[in-house]
């Protein structure tokens, strides 16, 4: 099986629930993996898609659809990125040193501060897609965000150093060709930015794309500072509140109906 099409199966092996030939992880069937990350957010959209359609051609009640489209990614993920969150949001509100943060993430039971963050961030997306049913103008924006989301989170594994010898990010970044992976995620970025802002339409998506920026930027330097380096809890981080920011311009854009 040829390098392109092994990543193709590691991505999605590890990132959906999708059914792929189980391959073993090394160098020869990982180098490209992250690069495929981003169409793991492109069968996450067609289901939002899909979900939306179905929910407005039978007059779904808006709860209904909400609850079904913030619960969409965890099905299809298996959940790995609100892990993620979760255990991010543990070890943040821990006013420790680096390392003491690192085993508060990699200890199996969760803290009242992972529980209060993952239901802060599933509420907030509920009500979110509640209220982007009442007026989903800015579909494009929110689905959108499924792929980009995967792009940074991708990105920021092989673009910053571990964090810790061990873990899944360490492992993807050991055995990806680094530059060639970081440059074909940026050229993924930028082909799914330009798509955005052609197929949209709007200035809520330049908004959306500024935002994202700016979180990746924050994300950055809160890597650096309170962790030492990036682990796979903090790409789930990543991921996961890059997809909120979508949602939350879809959301306000829809409210204040500027259209570019």
């Amino acid at each position: 099986m040829n390098g392109l099409l092994s990543g193709l199966c590691v991505a999605f092996s590890m990132y959906s629930l999708l059914p792929m030939p189980q391959l073993p992880w090394e160098k020869k069937t990982m180098r490209y993996a992250l690069c495929f990350l981003p169409l793991v957010g492109v069968l996450v959209a067609a289901c939002e898609y899909a979900w939306l359609m179905f929910c407005q051609f039978f007059q779904a009640n808006t709860i209904f659809y909400a609850i079904g489209a913030a619960l969409l990614p965890i099905l299809i993920s298996g959940g790995i990125h609100l892990d993620g969150l979760t255990d991010a949001c543990d070890a943040l509100g821990s006013h420790s040193e680096p390392e003491r943060r690192l085993e508060i993430m990699k200890d199996p039971h969760v803290g009242a501060f992972g529980v209060l963050g993952m239901l802060a961030f599933l509420f907030g997306e509920v009500a979110l897609f509640a209220q982007f049913y009442q007026n989903p103008y800015n579909v494009k924006i929110m689905l959108f965000g499924f792929f980009i989301a995967r792009i940074v989170g991708g990105r920021a594994i092989v673009s910053m150093p571990c964090a810790k010898n061990t873990g899944l990010a360490h492992i993807f970044a050991e055995n990806s060709e680094k530059q060639r992976t970081k440059q074909i995620l940026l050229v993924e970025g930028i082909i799914g930015s330009l798509l955005l802002l052609l197929v949209s339409r709007t200035i809520w998506s330049i908004v959306a794309l500024f935002f994202c920026l700016l979180w990746i930027i924050v994300h950055g330097r809160l890597c650096q500072k309170r962790f030492g380096g990036i682990i796979g809890d903090l790409a789930g981080f990543l991921i996961s509140i890059t997809e909120l920011i979508f949602l939350f311009t879809a959301v306000i854009g829809g409210l204040c109906g500027l259209i570019f």
